[in-house]
């Protein structure tokens, strides 16, 4: 059975609303969609100052988190 489809606009909402509700986060970190042959996952990004902010480290863990528990709901729409 197939999972659903999203795009990755629509993974990348998905991941702030859910960033909103459990952290902190700094203001300026980017959120890209990666596609491999195992299926998808997040990237963040950010630039020098937003990486010195505090709690920074814990928010792109929680991305990583939150892109593991989408990956196995949704597939990656092309």
């Amino acid at each position: 059975m197939s999972k659903p489809t999203r795009t990755a606009n629509e993974l990348i909402a998905m991941a702030r609303a859910e960033l909103k509700a459990h952290a902190d986060c700094p203001d300026g970190i980017g959120i890209s969609v990666i596609s491999s042959e195992d299926g998808w996952e997040f990237r963040a990004t950010a630039d020098e100052a937003t990486v010195a902010k505090p709690g920074y480290p814990e928010c792109v863990a929680l991305i990583v988190q939150i892109g593991d528990h989408l990956g196995k709901q949704y597939d990656l729409k092309d």
